[in-house]
């Protein structure tokens, strides 16, 4: 990314996350080109996630902010909004008239709204339609296999306690160095 202007607003992004980091997740420049950002969603409580430690990743695009990132789960997740890729089905994550990203909108914003969507999954809008058909007629055994899923995808805990690896199902500290 060589626009100055995305830079310094990346910048002021992360300055402001680091500062004021929303509950559960973590967030940080994976390289020095700043195009790639990984990031840690703690699972909502009261969710088949709960305490699950999913990593994320944020690929921003040359035209960011008027653009909006790609963001994949790199660890899986049993969710209906979600596909076996990682790709997410969010409103927020496409531009209008079908979605609703706007300029202003930031990478805390957006990281928000997944684990938003972690904790009210939406089975009427799904890239995966087995398991939204799953959580509509069934969602006890929807639940009971999500909360399997992420027992045996997750480290579960608090970012914390979690640990540093960017090559597998990676897991960050809460505190990460973004130095």
């Amino acid at each position: 990314m060589n626009n100055p202007g995305i830079s310094n607003r990346l910048r002021k992004e992360m300055e402001r996350f680091l500062t004021e980091p929303p509950s559960g997740i973590s967030c940080c420049i994976r390289d020095s080109n700043i195009s790639t950002l990984d990031a840690n969603i703690i699972g909502p409580p009261g969710s088949p996630y709960e305490g699950g430690v999913f990593h994320l990743e944020v690929q921003l695009p040359r035209e960011y902010p008027f653009q909006p990132p790609r963001v994949v789960f790199i660890t899986p997740i049993y969710h209906p909004n979600i596909d076996e890729g990682g790709r997410i089905c969010l409103d927020l994550l496409k531009l209008p008239p079908s979605g609703s990203w706007r300029c202003t909108t930031t990478i805390a914003n957006v990281l928000i709204a997944v684990q938003c969507l972690l904790a009210s999954p939406n089975p009427s809008d799904p890239l995966n339609p087995e398991i939204a058909a799953l959580m509509q007629s069934d969602i006890k055994q929807f639940e009971k296999t999500a909360k399997e899923h992420t027992l045996k995808f997750c480290k579960v805990g608090s970012l914390s306690g979690a640990e540093a690896n960017t090559q597998s199902s990676n897991h960050m500290p809460e505190k990460m160095d973004c130095d």
